[in-house]
């Protein structure tokens, strides 16, 4: 397929799973608008080297998600510079272990701000655009937690279920205005939020990584293997696809069989 002429805005695009969906919808000919945190001269060359090896273009955007003002001002910006905002990946997220009564009231703030708030401000300021030209997708990645729980992370539980709420709230409303609303569902992806788990776990038992990511996996999943950002980022491709015009409000599971169990 070929989604040469529109426009993606991929939040948490810097790194990790966002940097895999961004990737892939540039390779399928999107202009691209990044957005994410890190060394600034790191997220310029990873912006040339998209623009450079895909033939797009590519913006960049410090908007801070957890701001809704900022992430109104992002959309603008985007639709500013690149002429339009056709697809909306909302991507970013971060994740804090602890059990209920110790979970710290900040971190429970950052985690609903980051991961849930920011996903309805986005869709809210990009829903307009994409109705008034008949055609939009907006791709909200969630989690196996927004299916099922898992102790001692409420916040990123109670986000991710949230999230595929509005995604389907947004499908009905936005059925017949030609714009698709969906969320992707992933298992253990290793990104470097998964790496960091996996490092503090094997600091506090006394194993190694390779010991920990054997043991992550099979907590959870049937499957032994991660899948992996590229992954994720076709899945994407395929949601903007017209295979996938009448795929709505749903929550698509790439989680190596677990919630299957």
């Amino acid at each position: 397929m070929s989604l040469k002429g529109k426009v993606a805005l991929v939040t948490g695009s810097t790194s990790g799973i966002g940097h895999g969906i961004a990737v892939a919808l540039a390779r399928e000919g999107a202009d691209i608008m990044l957005n994410g945190f890190g060394d600034a001269g790191q997220i310029e060359a990873l912006r040339a080297g998209i623009a450079a090896e895909h033939g797009v273009r590519v913006g960049y955007s410090g908007a801070d998600v957890s701001k809704p003002a900022q992430v109104a001002a992002m959309v603008t910006e985007t639709q500013a510079k690149l002429g339009s905002l056709d697809v909306l990946v909302n991507n970013a997220g971060i994740q804090f272990i602890a059990n209920v009564e110790d979970f710290p009231d900040e971190r429970w703030d950052a985690i609903i701000a980051i991961n849930l708030s920011a996903v309805f401000h986005g869709m809210k300021a990009a829903i307009p655009g994409m109705k008034q030209r008949g055609w939009g997708r907006i791709i909200n990645i969630a989690s196996a937690h927004g299916l099922v729980a898992s102790a001692q992370k409420v916040a990123y539980v109670a986000a991710k279920h949230g999230v595929l709420g509005m995604t389907k709230v947004a499908a009905l409303e936005l059925a017949n205005h030609g714009v698709t609303v969906n969320a992707i569902c992933p298992g253990w992806v290793l990104t470097p939020l998964v790496q960091k788990q996996l490092e503090d776990r094997a600091k506090r038992e006394g194993t190694d990584v390779e010991t920990q990511k054997k043991r992550f996996l099979t907590e959870k999943q049937a499957m032994e293997q991660f899948s992996t950002p590229e992954q994720i980022g076709g899945l994407a491709v395929f949601l903007c696809s017209d295979a996938a015009k009448t795929m709505t409000g749903v929550p698509l599971s790439i989680d190596g069989g677990w919630v299957a169990q």
